[in-house]
Order: C-alpha cells, then sequence, then structure tokens
C-alpha cells in the first residue's frame, strides 16, 4: 500500500483529500504545517508528497528544498491559481507536478496516480515498451530504465520522475523535435494547454543536471518556436 503524505494548512480541504484518497486505497499522513510535515516525511516512509504552497510559516517550498536535499520522493505542489511564480519556483526546486485549487478530487487521483507510476523502475512493469530499450546511450550519457538512473560522463545526475520521463523520451528518439506538448504527454495522462510552459523549467533542470555548460547546451537544443530536441555531442 502506498502511503502519501499530505501537507495542508486548511483542514478542511486536508481532511477531505486524505478521507478521498483512503477510499482509494492509499495510506496518508497529514499535516497542517510546513513544520509538522518536514517531522512526518523525516520519521515516516512515504511514497509521494502531496504539498501545499503557501502557509504559514514554513511555507511549501521551503519544505521542498529540504525534501529534494534528502532525496527524490515524487512531489506534487497544490497552488492558487493565480500563484504563476509560486508554481514555476516549485517545479524549478524539483517538483514532480502540480495543481491549482479549486481541483477536483478526479483530478488529484489522476495525478496521483500518474506521479506515482512514473516513479517505478521501468523493470517493475508488464509491458513491452518497460520491458525493452532499459539501456539508452547518446554520448557519454547513459539512463538504465530498469533501475531508474542516469548518468554522464560516469556520474550520476539525481532526476525527478518527471525528468527521468522527458529525458528518456527525447533519448528514445535523437533528433526528433518535441513540442513542449509531446513531452507533456510523456509523464501525464490528460495534458492540459496551461501546463505546456512548465516543461521550460523541467528542460531547464535536467541541462543543469546532464549539461557541461547548461547556457550553451549540447545534449538538449532549444529549436526556437517549436520545442526541444536531443543531439549526440560527438
Amino acid at each position: 500500500m502506498k502511503t502519501i503524505l499530505v501537507v495542508e494548512d486548511e483542514q478542511g480541504i486536508n481532511e477531505m483529500v486524505c478521507d478521498y484518497l483512503e477510499a482509494l486505497g492509499f495510506s496518508t499522513l497529514s499535516a497542517g504545517n510546513g513544520v509538522e510535515g518536514l517531522k512526518l516525511f523525516r520519521n515516516h516512509p512515504v511514497d509521494m508528497v502531496l504539498l501545499d504552497i503557501m502557509m504559514p510559516g514554513l511555507d511549501g517550498t521551503e519544505v521542498l528544498r529540504e525534501i529534494r536535499r534528502e532525496g527524490n520522493t515524487p512531489v506534487i505542489m497544490v497552488t492558487a491559481r493565480t500563484g504563476e511564480s509560486d508554481t514555476v519556483l516549485g517545479l524549478e526546486l524539483g517538483a514532480d507536478d502540480y495543481i491549482a485549487k479549486p481541483f477536483s478530487m478526479k483530478e488529484l487521483a489522476a495525478r496521483v496516480r500518474t506521479v506515482l507510476r512514473r516513479s517505478e523502475p521501468a523493470g517493475s512493469g508488464t509491458s513491452e515498451e518497460d520491458s525493452s530499450g532499459e539501456i539508452l546511450t547518446i554520448g557519454e550519457l547513459v539512463m538504465d530504465r530498469s533501475r531508474h538512473s542516469v548518468t554522464v560522463r560516469g556520474a550520476s545526475a539525481e532526476l525527478t520522475a518527471a525528468q527521468f520521463d522527458i529525458l528518456g523520451k527525447m533519448m528514445k528518439s535523437p533528433g526528433r523535435v518535441f513540442t513542449r506538448m509531446d513531452l507533456l504527454q510523456s509523464f501525464q495522462e490528460d495534458p492540459y494547454e496551461g501546463y505546456e510552459r512548465s516543461i521550460d523549467v523541467h528542460i531547464k533542470n535536467i541541462r543543469k543536471l546532464i549539461e557541461t555548460d547548461p547556457a550553451h547546451p549540447e545534449y538538449i537544443l532549444t529549436v526556437w518556436g517549436v520545442g526541444y530536441k536531443m543531439q549526440d555531442p560527438e
């Protein structure tokens, strides 16, 4: 049974989300503020964190910073529709996805399941796609899908689940130009156009991890007005 940590200071929303997730078969832990959320995260094994951004005291972005210092546990940020800058910051800090308030429980469930599924190593699935092409290599960039690992120039690169899926899709088709929506569909079952710009943030973070000089990338190139493509720098 997967355990989800819900960090939300609005008690009504917190209880509603926990009740709904438990009805779907998940186990939940509940925190009403960032300090309590970090304490639970550090003291209990969790499979995912549902993290509100706007909380008094220690807000969601600070909690996310701490979570990312300690590992790549999947995180979905919860944000107000007008909080675009907060959303971008959350993604830059390594959030896997975000959902805007007010949200439906159906949408929440879909996003939770998608993030949890893509955080599993490719070898844990049963589909033909999961069982083939487990090792992808471009130049000095190597992805092992079965181990959910990436190395570049022999050093390990710690990617979030979303970053891993985006990079994997591009590495499987070097030279192909991907639109933002193409890449969004690699990790969202029901992509929304309003989420397309989040791809730019994910690409920026991936470049920081794999490029020698992120300002002058050799692997992931921008195709202006269209999207991005992967190339072999050699």
